[in-house]
């Protein structure tokens, strides 16, 4: 036997039998430089009797030592100054010194130099995540963030939590992780939990975010001020009367703008597709003060903050669509999209209202997401263009005011709605969650698309208008009250009818101002031109079945789509047996496939003919004479 620094032999028995050498070092534990060095010998003697494993063996032993001492700090609980809740720690002490707990043989444990704990649980409503709200202090003032669980659960995702001020790196990162762990569970039921949603807009039972009491935003941080912009403020009444004043002075682009924010949010109840409108025309004529007063039904109306330009990637726009969901999308200054190719995609993909699909890291798809309301937009030109496929068409209700100043007193207007904004969007979303309201709503929109449908006007556009009449008419009653609502006929002059919609029919019209822009590359005995493309003959064009295909791609025409259109409408000449859409044709005493377009002389449908005098060049016929 020895003493001091000396170790006492022990045999193999004494070991894995007793508890006499494991006592002996725990003597030396307030001491953790004699504890380390004498451990390190006991270990060696240990080995050389055929005992492995003997630092192990001590801590478990120094951990029942604790435990049969009452030593394991369950009545431990947090003790940080101005604390929203009190939590029990178990072996953490947790105080304004920071977290830190009993190591192995003595040592300390730091999870974090400063206050941190776990305040709020929070179970978002659509995808039944949780996330947990964490308030932290580094100095005097305390702090809040929301979490996902995931990055909290691993040492190597917490250190992110840096970026936001708490002091946490990769030496304490695995403490900190086991001490929120240890306090969430000791506390499960003391912390708070509350339901939770990462968009705007009806959230099934619980009504419509942000107005459901006690609901917690917790999507990505970059939307926050998103969310936070919407709400009321300042003064109802003044709001009101100026918005009450535009409405009597018969200003039907303000009116049809305001309407359609209110109409968002009937998009989805009524089962309708998100629709377009798109307010365009020069400089200074109003129109992002006419997108501010939109936007200030629910929100705060400047730029930048509900309010966003198209100086955005297609992503961005998308997730912005899935975040507001039913509120409406609001997009300032269309011009900053340089290409026009870019526009029909944009319609296409924002009025869909699924977003796409995307492959996430870890395997397996991303959450999509959805999105039914109103997409108000603003630029200097049409969203569509002649080129533009029906379907895109068919999907916005374009305003022209060009040349014309929407607003008498733009800059009052704005000075009102920055400072009073929010209420009326509140006041119809509540009006709307009333008894038998919905119902009403529903039904409307229903009579009023049946009125629309039985004009020319295609169902889309119908659909859309007639979402906006009823957002009118509801507001009308509900929250304006001077019977300056739209009328049927003041809508319906910015809506598309079939023949305006037909992607066909315009190509056709586009087609005969092709063959007479090209007339030359149609006449055989012409020298001065290389290269023939066809022939004019007996009131009918030739062209050649390669040009014709290159010329629609060109023009953004499909040609086979344009060809199939031609001949359902009786426009080509065919062969006997009336299949495939060319027949052979001699081009320079060559027989060719061509497209034969017949009844050129003939007018296109709304074309007026010219007086002979007017003409500036001759028709097809007396081409045929020369």
């Amino acid at each position: 036997m020895g003493d001091g620094n000396d170790v006492t032999i022990y045999t193999k028995e004494d070991f894995l039998d007793s508890t006499a050498p494991f006592e002996e070092l725990y003597k030396l534990i307030d001491d953790p430089f004699e504890l380390n060095r004498k451990l390190e010998k006991m270990a060696q003697l240990a080995k050389a009797t055929g005992v492995n494993g003997f630092k192990g063996m001590f801590k478990d032993y120094c951990q029942k030592v604790r435990m049969t001492n009452n030593q394991v700090f369950a009545y431990n609980v947090s003790n940080f100054d101005k604390q929203e809740i009190e939590l029990e720690t178990g072996q953490w002490q947790a105080d304004d010194g920071g977290i830190r707990r009993e190591g192995p043989y003595g040592s300390e444990v730091i999870a974090c130099v400063h206050p941190i704990m776990p305040v709020k649980r929070l179970v978002n409503i659509d995808t039944g995540i949780e996330k947990l709200e964490l308030a932290y202090r580094k100095g005097y003032q305390w702090r809040k963030m929301i979490f996902d669980r995931r990055q909290i659960a691993s040492a190597s995702s917490i250190v992110a939590l840096s970026d936001y001020g708490v002091a946490v790196t990769s030496e304490n990162a695995k403490y900190l992780v086991q001490y929120l762990h240890d306090v969430e569970n000791l506390n499960y039921e003391k912390i708070p939990e509350s339901s939770s949603v990462s968009r705007l807009g009806w959230i099934g039972e619980e009504g419509f975010a942000p107005y459901v009491e006690n609901l917690v935003f917790d999507g990505d941080i970059a939307f926050k001020h998103f969310f936070e912009s919407v709400g009321a403020r300042g003064s109802f009444d003044q709001w009101l009367r100026a918005v009450k004043q535009i409405r009597a002075e018969g200003n039907v682009p303000a009116k049809i703008l305001v309407a359609a924010s209110f109409a968002s949010v009937l998009v989805g109840p009524c089962n309708c597709l998100p629709f377009f409108v798109h307010l365009w025309g020069g400089t200074e004529s109003g129109k992002t003060v006419g997108l501010m007063l939109a936007a200030s039904v629910f929100a705060n109306p400047e730029m930048g903050k509900y309010i966003h330009t198209f100086n955005s990637t297609a992503v961005a726009q998308e997730l912005s669509a899935s975040f507001v969901n039913s509120l409406p999308l609001i997009l300032d200054e269309l011009q900053i999209v340089k290409d026009r190719k870019d526009f029909d995609q944009l319609i296409y993909q924002l009025s869909e209202g699924v977003g796409r699909s995307r492959g996430q890291k870890t395997g397996g798809l991303q959450r999509t997401g959805i999105w039914n309301n109103c997409i108000i937009t603003t630029g200097e030109q049409p969203i569509s263009s002649s080129h533009s496929g029906g379907g895109a068409i068919n999907r916005i209700i374009e305003i022209s005011c060009e040349d014309t100043k929407l607003f008498k007193d733009p800059a009052g207007l704005v000075d009102v709605i920055r400072k009073n904004h929010g209420h009326a969007g509140k006041l119809f979303v509540d009006k709307l969650m009333e008894p038998g309201m919905m119902d009403l709503a529903r039904t409307t929109q229903k009579s009023l698309y049946k009125e629309l449908t039985e004009t020319e006007i295609t169902e889309k556009q119908a659909l859309a208008a007639s979402l906006i009449l009823t957002a009118d008419a509801l507001i009308d009653n509900w929250i304006f009250k001077d019977g300056h609502g739209l009328a049927i006929k003041e809508v319906a002059q910015f809506l598309s009818t079939h023949d305006e919609v037909s992607v066909n029919l315009k190509a056709y019209e586009w087609l005969m101002e092709w063959l007479a822009q090209n007339s030359a590359h149609f006449d055989e005995n012409q020298d001065r031109i290389p290269d023939t493309w066809g022939k004019i003959a007996y009131g009918s064009a030739s062209i050649v079945r390669s040009v014709f295909n290159k010329a629609c791609t060109e023009n953004g025409y499909n040609p086979t789509a344009f060809l199939s259109w031609l001949k359902r409408n009786d426009k080509l000449e065919l062969t006997k047996s009336g299949k495939g859409y060319t027949k052979a044709v001699k081009i320079n005493k060559v027989a060719c496939h061509c497209v034969v377009i017949k009844r050129i002389e003939g007018q296109v449908e709304g074309f007026e003919e010219m007086d002979k005098t007017e003409q500036m060049g001759c028709t097809f016929e007396d081409e045929e004479k020369r």
